[in-house]
C-alpha cells in the first residue's frame, strides 16, 4: 500500500519496542523517531491514532516488579502507575515534534457496544479535526481477562473499525507473517501480501511471545481478520529500526493484508446487515432529494418521529407516502428527535440546551434502499 492511498492510519505499538528487555528501561530514542514518523504523515495531510502498550510493564519498572509472576490485581494496579509515566513519554517525545497528544483508555467492551464505541468515534474525530493525535491504550485497571495476551493488537483492530480508518500498522519485533517459523526453519519465506486468510494461511502463525508484549502472530491474524472485514489495510513489520513507519511506506519488507471493500461500504454493509430497526423518522420530500444526491438527514427535513430509540440505534427512514427510504445510525434519541424535527440544524442547541451533531443521520451513518 503506498502512503498516498491512505488517509487515515493507525499505528499500534508494541511492549517490545518501548522496553529494553535486558534493562526494562524505555527506549526514548526509537520513541523520538517514531513521534517524527507521526510529523512525517501530517505532513502529508494523514490523520494519525496511536495505539500503545506498555503501561504494565513502565509500572512494573518504576515499582521494581517481576512481570512474570504478577497477578490479575497487581497487573491491574501496576498498570495504573504505569499509565503516567507512559504518557509523559509520549508527551515529552511528541512535543519535541510540535505534535499535541491526548490519552483514550478504552476496553473491548468500549469499541462492542454501540453507543459506547460511537461516543469513542466521535471523541476520535473531534481530536483528529482539532490536530491532537489520540493515543489509545487498554485500560487495564478495569479489564479482566482481556488485559491477557494480545488484548492491544486486537484493541487496535477494533479502533479501526470504528473510526474508519484505512490503514493499521502493527509494528512488532518481527517482519511480518512466514511461511514457517523463523526460529526453527531456515528455508522460510516472508509473505508479501495476503487477500485472504485462509486454512493455509492459519498453519503459519506461531506462538513466539516476548517477555514484555503479550502478543504473538496469532493475536495478529486475529486483528487482521476484522481489520479486512472493515475494509482496512493492515500490516504487520518490523519496528525495531529508527522511523519505522516512513521506512514502510518506502517499501522496508512487511506482510500487508487486503481488505476487498472501502472503510465506509464495510460500516454500510455492517449497519444494512446486522442490526433491526427499532424506530422510523418521516421524511418530506425536499429530504428525500437530498439524500439521494448523497447529503445527510438534517432536522429540518423530518416531519414525525416514530418508535422508542436511543441515539445510535438503528432506524428505518420512510417518504411522507411511507416508501421505505433507507436506514441508519439515529443520531438523537427519539425524545430528542421529536423536539428538533422540522428546525434548522443551527436551532438545536437552543431548543436541547446541548447539541450532539447536526445531523439526524449522518450521510456515513446512511444506507439507501
Amino acid at each position: 500500500m503506498k502512503l498516498e492511498q491512505t488517509n487515515r492510519i493507525i499505528i499500534k505499538i508494541g511492549s517490545a519496542l518501548l522496553f529494553n528487555e535486558t534493562s526494562g528501561s524505555l527506549n526514548k530514542e526509537w520513541l523520538n523517531s517514531l513521534a517524527e514518523d507521526v510529523k512525517y504523515l501530517r505532513e502529508n495531510d494523514k490523520e494519525v491514532i496511536i495505539v500503545s502498550s506498555g503501561a504494565i510493564a513502565m509500572g512494573a519498572k518504576d515499582l521494581d516488579l517481576d512481570m512474570k509472576n504478577m497477578k490479575m490485581d497487581m497487573n491491574q494496579a501496576v498498570s495504573a502507575v504505569g499509565q503516567i509515566h507512559l504518557m509523559g513519554s509520549f508527551k515529552s517525545a511528541f512535543e519535541k515534534n510540535e505534535i499535541k497528544i491526548s490519552q483514550i483508555l478504552l476496553t473491548l467492551d468500549d469499541t462492542e457496544q454501540r453507543r459506547r464505541s460511537i461516543n469513542a468515534r466521535r471523541t476520535i474525530d473531534t481530536l483528529l479535526k482539532l490536530g491532537i493525535v489520540p493515543v489509545v491504550n487498554e485500560n487495564d485497571t478495569i479489564a479482566t481477562s482481556e488485559i491477557r495476551y494480545g488484548d492491544n493488537d486486537r484493541l487496535a483492530s477494533r479502533v479501526a473499525q470504528i473510526t474508519s480508518a484505512d490503514c493499521l500498522i502493527l509494528l512488532s519485533n518481527i517482519n511480518g507473517l512466514y511461511s514457517a517459523d523463523p526460529s526453527t526453519d531456515e528455508d522460510v519465506k516472508l509473505i508479501n501480501k495476503v487477500s485472504e486468510i485462509d486454512k493455509d494461511i492459519e498453519k503459519m502463525i506461531g506462538q513466539s511471545i516476548s517477555d514484555y508484549g503479550k502478543g504473538g502472530m496469532k493475536t495478529k491474524i486475529q486483528a487482521a481478520k476484522t481489520a479486512m472485514l472493515s475494509g482496512c489495510h493492515l500490516a504487520i513489520t518490523n519496528g525495531s529500526i529508527m522511523r519505522p513507519v516512513k521506512s514502510l511506506f518506502e517499501g522496508r519488507p512487511c506482510t500487508w493484508f487486503e481488505p476487498t471493500k472501502t472503510p465506509l461500504a464495510a460500516r454500510k454493509q455492517w449497519i444494512a446487515g446486522t442490526m433491526k430497526p427499532v424506530g422510523k423518522i418521516i421524511i418530506d420530500d425536499g429530504a428525500v432529494d437530498a439524500l439521494k444526491k448523497g447529503s445527510s438527514l438534517l432536522p429540518a427535513g423530518v416531519k414525525s418521529v416514530e418508535g422508542n430509540f436511543e441515539r445510535g440505534d438503528v432506524i428505518e427512514v420512510l417518504s411522507s407516502d411511507q416508501n421505505k427510504i433507507g436506514i441508519g445510525l439515529a443520531g438523537y434519541a427519539a425524545e430528542e428527535s421529536i423536539k428538533i424535527m422540522g428546525h434548522k440544524s443551527d436551532e438545536i442547541a437552543n431548543i436541547l440546551s446541548y447539541s450532539y451533531r447536526e445531523e439526524m443521520i449522518h450521510k456515513d451513518d446512511l444506507v439507501l434502499i
